[in-house]
Order: C-alpha cells, then sequence, then structure tokens
C-alpha cells in the first residue's frame, strides 16, 4: 500500500492497521523519518515537498516490488507527505512483514535507501535566510549502491 498525503499520520494508527492486514506474520519493522533539526544547515525552518502524482507512486511500488523479489515478506505499507513541514514533522512511514524479522529488517531498510534516491520528490528548504532547493546527497546514493552488492 502506497499512500502520498499532506496530512500528518498517527504512527500506532498505521502500525495497527498494517498488523490487521497481516495475521500470520512473526515480525514487522518500521520506519519513520521526520524533519531533522540538524545536520548540514543549522538556519534549518523547514521544508517543502513536491512530487509528481502518478509518476512518484510508480517509482515507489517499483522499489517495493524489488524488495519482495530479495526477501519473503508479506506486506509493504508506505506513507509519504508532501506539502509544508516544519522542523520534527513526520515526513514518511515504512512498514514490511514477513515471518522472520531478518527479511522485515532489510526490506525496511532497503525500500528507505532506494526511496531517498529513487523515488521523485522534490525537496526545497527553509532556513531563516530563504529556501533551496535541495540536490541528492552522495550518502544517500552511495547507502542505495551497497545494495548493488548484495545480489
Amino acid at each position: 500500500m502506497i499512500r502520498i498525503q499532506e496530512a500528518d499520520f498517527n504512527v500506532q494508527d498505521e502500525l495497527d492497521a498494517f498488523r490487521q492486514d497481516c495475521p500470520k506474520i512473526g515480525a514487522i519493522c518500521s520506519f519513520t523519518g521526520l524533519v531533522r533539526e540538524f545536520g548540514d544547515r543549522t538556519d534549518l525552518t523547514g521544508m517543502y515537498l513536491e512530487h509528481y502524482p502518478g509518476m512518484t507512486e510508480k517509482a515507489l511500488q517499483k522499489i517495493i516490488d524489488e524488495a519482495y523479489k530479495r526477501w519473503p515478506i508479506e506486506k509493504v505499507r508506505v506513507v509519504h507527505r508532501v506539502g509544508e513541514l516544519n522542523l520534527s514533522d513526520q515526513i514518511v512511514f515504512v512498514g514490511v512483514s514477513s515471518a522472520h524479522r531478518e527479511a522485515s529488517f532489510s526490506a525496511c531498510e532497503f525500500i528507505m535507501d532506494y526511496l531517498k534516491v529513487d523515488a521523485p520528490f522534490w525537496k526545497k528548504e527553509r532556513t531563516t535566510s530563504g529556501e533551496n532547493w535541495v540536490e541528492e546527497k552522495n550518502t544517500d546514493t552511495l547507502r542505495a549502491e551497497r545494495w548493488k552488492e548484495d545480489r
């Protein structure tokens, strides 16, 4: 399940719904991404995220399909926010279920790593001195590339 929305989400509600969708599993691994109050810029006040409806969902589905090929996982849930976000706001939720924890952990990390580099989201940072579009980070690319070695 993929959902892109402006509204915030409740992590516990997402986990509860996810668990009801997967009654015969042994593990759920989840990740929640937040707008960082630290990092490359110390004057960050928030960000704006854009996406291209249809194209973004297709890219996310492709990443999820690849995770299904690599690990014996049962279900995947991705919720990603767009629009105006403030510091500490939730941006993304990824949940993965499987019979055993190893597949859930690995698939969840894989999905997040590829989401950062292959899903078409455009970020504009708001700072105390203005706004600027964020380019892809080399560290994100390197994280995604390490999965190519695992094939």
